[in-house]
């Protein structure tokens, strides 16, 4: 048995509908298909998902948002339309947003949960009535009749261990499920959504309470590409690579799949399929425990920006029993989270995002390493990338650092941090972030290409 989940562009038209409905009933064993929003028909279009967080928004502070709901409602029904579907489905979804964006605003939180969540589920409900007029044997379920219920955790929402057993019993049922992503349900039953992009984390879940053989991923792209290409000219696809690697990749830019949806079919050891809705005959690529390591040290390179680091010395560091400690701790009392803390014997930085903290939180911080800590210097320095280069392969070959960073010197990209993982499946470069293009090109000429023409 496969799921099968399918991304807001494959789903934003009447046209891409059909195109799902085509590859569903390709395969006999594509029995549970994951659906998102609508998203895009174009590059100037508004996903609905973002058009569902401001209609709620402005229900919240004015009471009503007349145009937006008529926005919402008119892109269910284009496609509905296009799909020659009944009038009926339209006006479901209609009254289902209307009584949603009218209800309990008592805790706003949970309101907009509700209203984006509806996005998928109305979804769900349309492409389950189209299955359904194509005389398939197909039916929507709710992730609250499935047993998809997840802790009420902020930040960090989590699929309660008997969920699990409660997903298995959808294998039991005949025919096509088609089921909403991006949402689950509270003990109380309270609508609770994953972060953005998390159907791709409920297509992970049923996979692996449905102990699933393959977990299908269609998207807009034919496979994951070693690099992005909007940075560098056609560049190499992946054929293959492994969760440990594209955790490394997602989590440093690479928006083919989110950087939290890998876990649960992680855990189950079921294999991931990257597919193009639009060309599915392409192999794509596929995500697995372990591979062979044909393709050199690295598979891919990825960038983002938004960081900062908080650099602190102190003489003799390295001796003092819990300054680390102390250091994480003031970081937590001030409601941070950090991403990397590259070290030396007098000295540590701290990277973290910098969208975190204003001028005052800085200051604050600052005062207090000074004060409780005794350091020597603090320094924070803003606008950073972090450069990650990825590879299983790293871990058995030697001089992978030497190369990466003979690259940036010599496209003059001055290395400002440098940190290996413990795992060696990654380095990371630090650089301002009006080096991060020129440093990833750089690097992909020297791991995988000295031909490649970059842009």
């Amino acid at each position: 048995m496969k799921v099968v989940k399918f991304g807001g562009s494959s789903l934003a038209s009447g046209v891409q509908v059909k195109k799902v409905l085509d590859i569903v009933v390709s395969d006999p064993e594509r029995r549970i298909v994951v659906v998102s929003a609508p998203g895009k028909r174009h590059s100037d279009d508004i996903k609905v998902t973002d058009l569902l967080i401001e209609c709620a928004g402005q229900h919240l502070e004015y009471g009503e948002a007349v145009e937006l709901e008529n926005a919402i409602v008119g892109r269910y029904d284009n496609i509905a339309q296009d799909l020659h579907l009944p009038e009926s489905v339209t006006e479901q979804i209609r009254t289902d947003l209307h009584e949603l964006l009218k209800g309990d605003k008592s805790n706003p939180e949970r309101y907009l949960d509700a209203v984006k969540a509806s996005g998928e589920d109305n979804n769900a409900k349309l492409i389950a009535a189209y299955f359904q007029s194509q005389g398939l044997d197909a039916r929507y379920v709710n992730p609250w009749e499935a047993g998809l219920i997840v802790s009420n955790e902020p930040g960090y929402v989590k699929v309660l261990p008997e969920s699990y057993d409660a997903l298995y019993r959808l294998r039991e049922q005949s025919g096509i499920i088609v089921f909403p992503g991006f949402f689950g349900y509270s003990e109380n039953r309270e609508v609770i959504t994953f972060s953005r992009s998390g159907s791709d984390i409920t297509g992970s879940i049923l996979a692996n309470g449905t102990k699933a053989d393959l977990y299908e991923n269609f998207t807009d792209v034919d496979a994951v590409y070693s690099v992005n290409p909007n940075v560098v000219y056609n560049p190499t696809e992946i054929r293959e690579l492994t969760y440990r690697e594209m955790r490394e990749l997602s989590y440093a830019g690479f928006s083919v799949f989110h950087d939290e949806a890998l876990i649960p079919a992680f855990r189950a050891g079921i294999p991931v399929n990257i597919k193009n809705t639009n060309n599915p005959a392409a192999e794509g690529t596929r995500i697995v425990n372990r591979r062979d390591n044909k393709n050199g040290p690295v598979i891919g390179i990825a960038g983002d920006s938004g960081f900062c680091s908080i650099y602190v010395s102190k003489y003799l560091m390295n001796r003092e029993i819990g300054f680390g400690r102390r250091l994480l701790q003031i970081l937590e009392e001030s409601g941070l989270s950090y991403e990397h803390v590259p070290s030396g014997i007098d000295d540590i930085s701290i990277v973290l995002r910098q969208r975190q903290m204003d001028q005052d939180l800085e200051d604050k911080i600052v005062s207090r390493i000074y004060e409780e800590l005794h350091a020597d210097e603090v320094k924070i320095e803003h606008d950073l990338s972090l450069i990650m280069v990825v590879g299983e392969g790293m871990r058995h070959n030697v001089g992978t650092t030497a190369k990466a960073s003979e690259a940036l010197a010599k496209a003059k990209v001055n290395i400002e941090m440098i940190n290996q993982g413990s795992s060696e499946v990654s380095m990371m470069f630090g650089v301002k972030n009006k080096d991060e293009t020129k440093a990833i090109q750089a690097l992909y000429e020297e791991f995988f290409s000295k031909a490649t023409v970059l842009k």
